[in-house]
């Protein structure tokens, strides 16, 4: 695989019907954040959300308690998914740390609109791990699988603030 990959609608679609267990790095629990509505989002559609941040560390989200580190995952825990909503220059340790902790059993490593890094992309391909970069799966999810819209948010989300004039 290159860094290039893509997957058809229907590849999409069945990584995120796949992923039951989904460790959201990045996560928030301040309510106009879209680490946030991504993890309701799937907590209501029965998938368990692992949130990981540090500057959330101890409070609760979707009935589980936000961890510092991925390292905090109880051993045996099965992560399906590691969902990143941190910078681009942090894919590279969050990548090697996710691999060394849940793999085998981790399926796919997903980095959120404007995260991208082609070189901590090869390392997951070289193990079997499906990488996808710059999207959402909620926004995937709701566009492929006719999933509701909540807050009315159907479109690409930022916490970036837009540039005026």
């Amino acid at each position: 695989m290159t860094a290039n990959d893509t997957f058809s609608d229907a590849e999409i679609l069945a990584i995120i019907d796949e992923a039951k267990t989904i460790a959201v790095v990045g996560a928030s629990t301040n309510p106009v954040k879209p680490s946030l509505f991504l993890a309701t989002y799937f907590a209501r559609r029965g998938k368990r959300i692992i949130p990981v941040n540090p500057a959330y560390a101890g409070e609760t989200l979707c009935g589980e308690t936000v961890l510092a580190d991925m390292s905090e995952i109880p051993p045996g825990t099965e992560v399906d998914m590691i969902d990143i909503f941190r910078r681009s220059e942090f894919v590279p340790d969050i990548v090697d740390q996710a691999i060394d902790l849940f793999v085998p059993g981790l399926k796919t490593i997903w980095m959120q609109y404007g995260v991208t890094h082609s070189g901590a992309a090869d390392r997951p391909r070289s193990v079997g791990l499906k990488v996808v970069e710059d999207r959402c799966p909620k926004v995937d999810h709701m566009r492929l699988a006719g999933g509701s819209v909540p807050f009315g948010i159907a479109g690409r989300v930022s916490s970036k603030l837009p540039r005026l004039g």
